[in-house]
Formats: structure tokens, sequence, C-alpha cells
């Protein structure tokens, strides 16, 4: 299964519109669509409609959608030149914008590559604890991912001292979608909200306000380390980002988000 499908990503006859049933399985725990989710759908639909890959693709959050509403989404293409397309994609539910999405598609085939970023030194999966459901019960996208704790920590361990210089690690997987893409890597990459609870020492996290993923080179894994590192909390607003490791040390994306911080209620 790939990405599209598992998101239930459907196109329609007009080859700029996709649809998307917004359903508890690519939804939060308190049943709106998961950042992620809306992003990797809308990377999806742009990279059907323009046939070109997603170099990057930023979105703006704008309001929540529900289950069991419909959500469309309307690719333009803005500019396609000889190797680069430029182009946007609105996600709404009925005249109600729920994201807009701006992305840079294409490749260029060149010899010349390099990797500088430094990847952190945790343990493989099969060692790591498994990170437990915050809504327990609850039927969310939480039931279909599975993420182990590297260096981060437990519900249980919260409140606390906070992580180390706002760095935090898990290893996830979408055990259900075999094939690596920009989608996949959008739905894995929306977790500065909880690198803020983790480097705050409190139980928090937050609302997305924005969220950009950048390609780097994708191979074959089964899992991904989310590097997760928080840059400030200041005035009610957090800051980070999230690099996204193959199991074989590639880098495969970055993540940048900023969010509405939250503090959770006690049940």
């Amino acid at each position: 299964m790939d990405a599209t499908a598992w998101l239930g990503l459907e196109p329609t006859h007009n080859p700029m519109r996709w649809v998307l049933p917004v359903t508890p399985g690519i939804s939060t725990g308190h049943q709106f669509l998961f950042g992620g989710c809306g992003l990797g759908a809308a990377i999806a639909a742009l990279e059907g409609s323009s046939g070109r890959p997603v170099i990057w693709a930023t979105a703006q959050y704008l309001s929540y959608a529900n289950p069991p509403s419909i959500m469309d989404i309307d690719v333009t293409i803005a500019v396609e030149g000889r190797q680069v397309t430029q182009a946007r994609a609105v996600g709404h539910v009925g005249n109600r914008e729920i994201l807009t999405v701006n992305a840079a598609l294409g490749e260029r085939p060149m010899d010349v590559e390099g990797q500088w970023a430094e990847r952190p030194d945790v343990p493989p999966p099969d060692q790591c604890g498994p990170r437990m459901p915050r809504f327990p019960g609850a039927e969310s996208i939480m039931d279909r991912l599975d993420t182990r704790l590297a260096s981060a920590l437990d519900f249980t361990q919260l409140p606390g001292p906070g992580m180390p210089g706002g760095r935090s690690a898990l290893w996830a997987r979408i055990p259900d979608v075999l094939e690596m893409s920009a989608a996949t890597l959008a739905i894995l990459g929306d977790y500065v909200p909880f690198g803020i609870g983790q480097a705050l020492g409190e139980r928090a996290g937050g609302n997305s306000l924005d969220n950009t993923l950048r390609v780097g080179r994708l191979v074959p894994t089964e899992w991904v380390l989310l590097d997760i590192r928080v840059h400030a909390v200041r005035n009610g607003f957090g800051h980070g980002d999230v690099h996204l490791w193959a199991d074989d040390g590639t880098l495969l994306a970055t993540a940048s988000q900023s969010t509405i911080v939250r503090f959770w209620q006690e049940d």
C-alpha cells in the first residue's frame, strides 16, 4: 500500500481535484484531521496532478476538518518549467478553507551530492519501549502508527526535567505503508508538538500553524527516526524542526513547524 491509499485520497474526473474522506484513522484523538495527513494528502495530490516529485511543500493550517466530512483538494499549477513546477493545493470542506499548501516539484539529475547533518546515536527500534497512546481506547491515527521512545520521556515521567537541549527522538513506522514517499514523510514529520512537551518537561503539545517538508533522498526503510529539535518557546508559541532519518543513516527529509503551545488537562 502507498500513502495515497493509506490516507484514502481519491482522484476525480477532474485531474486538478482530489477528495479526502476525513476518517478517525487520519485524525487526532480530539477528532480533527491530523496536520501531517493533511499535508501528506496535498503532496500526493500535487504529485499526481503535476507528474513530478515534491522538492519542498509548506502547509498553512487555517481551520479544522472533523470526521465524517469530505475535504476537497484543488490543485493549481502556477508555473511549469522544463525541470521545476511551482504549484499550490487548497483543501476545503464546502466553502471553509482548511489548509493551503505551496510547493515546488521536479528533479535535476546531478552527479554531485552530499549529506552533512548528523544522526543522533540511539538504540535500534527493537530495543526501545513503545510510546503509549495519550487517549487509550479512542480511535485515531495513533492506532495505525508504531512509535518507540528512542530518546524521549514517557507520559508517566511528565511533568519533570525536560529533555537536554530541547532534543528528543522517536522511531516511527506505518506498518501498512510499504513505499517511502514525500507524502509518507509528511505524515511522520508532524512531531514538533510532541517535542515541545519533551523540551518543557510538561504534559504539553500544541496545534500546528504550519508545516514545511524539504525532501532529501528517498530510500527504502521500515523505520524512520524522528530527530526532534525544539528551538524556542515564547509568547505562547513554539518553534522547531524534525530530521527524518532512514535506518541506514540516510537523511530522508526535514520538517519544520510553528505551533500554538497548549497544556493537557489531567482528564
